[in-house]
């Protein structure tokens, strides 16, 4: 696997393709206990809001609960930084696997109904990156995304 080309700026890769096919987010991948410590931080802070909003709201919380996180995600892994603060917190962020840059909102929106998917078949679709040759889970395929750390495709700014 090559490296971003270094004479890029720091969390801005051209779009290009290697001769594997692949565009130049090509490196290092987060590993899946890295990946699943970052989901305990996310969840950990999502914990108290969503609890309020289930004992305010009763039924109707448990909806808001679930807005809650899917505005959370979206606006987190969409930004430019592409990381949660769980995932910062662990040094991995989530990049286009085309660019190596950010995925934006609308494909972070849809990396976070995949996410759901990836959940319904016993897990199947987290454990996937296991055996993936991309380390993508199910969510991530969905985006055209992978999951690298922080030190290999250093966010802007």
């Amino acid at each position: 696997m090559s490296m971003p080309p270094e004479h890029l700026a720091a969390g801005t890769y051209e779009s290009q393709t290697t001769s594997t096919g692949y565009g130049v987010a090509s490196g290092p991948r987060a590993g899946f206990w890295q990946r699943f410590a970052a989901s305990v931080v996310d969840a950990v802070i999502l914990v108290i809001p969503n609890l309020i909003l289930e004992t305010v709201f009763k039924g109707a919380g448990f909806a808001l609960s679930i807005l809650v996180g899917g505005v959370y995600f979206t606006y987190f892994v969409g930004a430019a930084r592409g990381q949660t603060p769980g995932e910062r917190a662990l040094g991995i962020r989530v990049v286009s696997l085309a660019n190596g840059n950010s995925i934006g909102h609308g494909r972070a929106f849809i990396r976070w109904i995949g996410s759901y998917v990836s959940a319904v078949v016993l897990l199947l679709g987290y454990l996937w990156m296991l055996w993936d040759e991309e380390k993508q889970c199910w969510h991530d395929k969905f985006a055209s995304a992978v999951v690298v750390p922080v030190s290999a495709y250093p966010p802007p700014g």
